[in-house]
């Protein structure tokens, strides 16, 4: 270790996801936007998987033993200020990942409810959809489901505004719906709190399609959390930094576009 090595102060984020070998999702994009949004990214890997920008082949979820060791590890050395969850493949590492949430109640946890990949393929194993309700909506800050996400993890809703209250009513702190599934020329996404819909915010529509959204966001939202911001204006400054680094997407493959993350002038109003 450097004696003379400088001390910067950088909000750390422990980000929990499985590993893209594309890049475009998952663990890289959630290193990509907390670093460019001036967080330090630390990472725990829940799976990997064989997938590029069209669809998923594979998932194979690391035992959830060192997946706890991966988190614990960090939580122990990092002064870490944000958790932010993603693909999670296996109800083992659901039940893990509650474990370490447990034990650090007091830290701000985003949850992006992965189920399926934005390009064709699952990314869960039966039983995960129960295993995240039951486990980890009851420690969630902030839960970031598009509509079937939502729609999945509130079987007995049919609209958005009735997922809400039901995921709130299962421990959710606040529920971020985005609404690009639905149609129209907007994109009109729901953030949801106390039981009311806290604020609606309306997007220009981007034409194609986009491998890591979802990531981007939440990666985002914990990453303005760690900075200190509440929740309302951080899920506005994740929902305009998403749109910007959407706005520019490239191709990199034959699939679809993936996110310019390097953004950070891009997060504020």
């Amino acid at each position: 270790m450097r004696p003379d090595a400088p001390t910067v102060e950088r909000p750390v984020v422990l980000a929990i996801s499985g590993h893209d070998p594309g890049g475009g999702a998952g663990i890289q994009a959630d290193i990509e936007t907390l670093g460019a949004l001036g967080c330090h990214p630390a990472t725990a890997i829940t799976a990997v998987t064989v997938q590029d920008t069209r669809a998923v082949y594979a998932v194979a979820p690391l035992d959830a033993m060192r997946l706890v060791e991966q988190a614990r590890a960090v939580l122990e050395d990092l002064p870490v200020a944000a958790i932010k969850i993603g693909m999670l493949g296996s109800v083992a590492a659901a039940e893990a990942v509650h474990s370490v949430l447990r034990d650090h109640p007091h830290l701000p946890v985003v949850i992006d409810p992965v189920l399926e990949a934005g390009g064709g393929g699952t990314l869960a194993e039966p039983g995960l959809r129960d295993a995240i309700a039951a486990l980890l909506l009851p420690l969630t800050t902030v839960l970031t489901p598009n509509i079937p996400e939502a729609l999945a993890l509130a079987p007995e809703a049919d609209n958005p505004d009735a997922c809400a209250m039901a995921l709130l009513d299962r421990g959710c702190r606040f529920v971020l719906v985005t609404g690009a599934h639905e149609p129209g020329a907007r994109v009109v996404n729901r953030l949801y709190g106390e039981h009311r819909l806290l604020d609606r915010s309306e997007w220009e529509r981007l034409p194609g399609e986009y491998h890591g959204s979802g990531c981007t966001l939440a990666a985002a939202l914990a990453g303005f959390l760690a900075q200190g911001r509440d929740v309302p204006a951080a899920a506005r400054a994740a929902q305009r930094y998403t749109w910007e680094a959407l706005r520019r997407a490239y191709r990199p493959g034959r699939g679809q576009s993936v996110p310019e993350r390097r953004l950070a002038h891009a997060a504020d109003d």
